[in-house]
């Protein structure tokens, strides 16, 4: 029964058990979404579950995550559907160097001709399409793409009136990027947390001689999330903050569903709930 039941695991929860499938085209986090706004200059321009943002300014437009390679066509789509041009983004950001979230960054590059600023602990997965990842070798690489600006801990980009923050926050990667942006909505700011990941799918986090401090990443990692004053919850996938539930309430009269600072707690608790019992299971089997 265990070894029927592990396919229906890393089907349900694929980021969290198990490697990610090997055919990108086939996974149901791809699927088309209706591009719409989530507040104030702040856009929602990804796939059903792999996210990518658009944030835009008078002096051009920020676009966080590609999304995998077959998404950036999408991106493309959403953005003009929304009114805006992939010539006006002139810089894009990645959450973190993984196929899901950097396969699309070349094409979009191209496309518009924008800077890529993205963490120092990233830059060589991002340059090499993530060739000899300390998780999967080379397994699920990616086209490489340039990184213009590299970024340390709580470096700022700025862009006409917008500023985002890089916090450093790694674990699931080197140089995992959790971003933060304030947002005025209907008179009120808000504090916008883009999430890069917690999972540990599959990982090695006992004796890792490839990344020897990874527990200690994800642990300080989780110090970091918890001390981010957080109103809208989002994360490199629509499955971390319920996108698309929320995205059916958006319209509704309950107010604006992605103002979920508790859903943002829950988040962290139930994710490193896992990551805990992912180690000490480790822990228990170790030589």
């Amino acid at each position: 029964m265990r070894f029927r039941l592990c396919p229906f695991l890393c089907a349900l929860f694929p980021f969290l058990f198990c490697a990610p499938p090997a055919v990108p085209s086939s996974r149901d986090w791809n699927r088309p979404v209706k591009p719409f706004r989530i507040a104030d200059n702040l856009y929602y321009v990804g796939a059903s579950d792999v996210t990518s943002f658009l944030i835009t300014t008078p002096e051009g437009d920020i676009l966080l995550d590609g999304g995998l390679r077959e998404t950036a066509p999408q991106i493309e789509r959403n953005v003009a559907a929304l009114g805006f041009h992939m010539e006006n983004v002139k810089i894009l950001l990645n959450s973190h160097a993984h196929m899901d979230h950097a396969g699309g960054l070349a094409e979009l590059k191209r496309i518009s001709g924008a800077q890529l600023v993205a963490s120092r602990g990233d830059t060589h997965a991002l340059e090499t399409g993530d060739r000899d990842d300390f998780a999967w070798g080379n397994k699920l690489t990616f086209p490489p793409v340039k990184v213009d600006r590299i970024l340390s801990d709580g470096d700022r980009v700025t862009l006409g009136n917008t500023t985002i923050t890089a916090h450093i926050t790694p674990g699931h990667t080197r140089g995992c990027t959790t971003w933060t942006m304030p947002v005025t909505d209907h008179g009120k700011t808000y504090n916008v947390v883009f999430v890069c990941s917690t999972s540990a799918p599959g990982y090695k986090l006992v004796g890792n001689h490839k990344y020897p401090q990874i527990v200690h990443d994800y642990e300080h990692t989780f110090q970091v999330l918890r001390s981010l004053p957080c109103d809208i919850f989002l994360a490199s996938h629509g499955s971390f903050f319920d996108l698309t539930a929320k995205r059916k309430r958006l319209d509704s009269s309950e107010g604006n569903p992605f103002i979920d600072p508790n859903g943002y707690r829950a988040f962290l608790d139930r994710s490193e709930r896992e990551f805990k019992s992912i180690l000490a299971a480790q822990s228990r089997h170790a030589p």
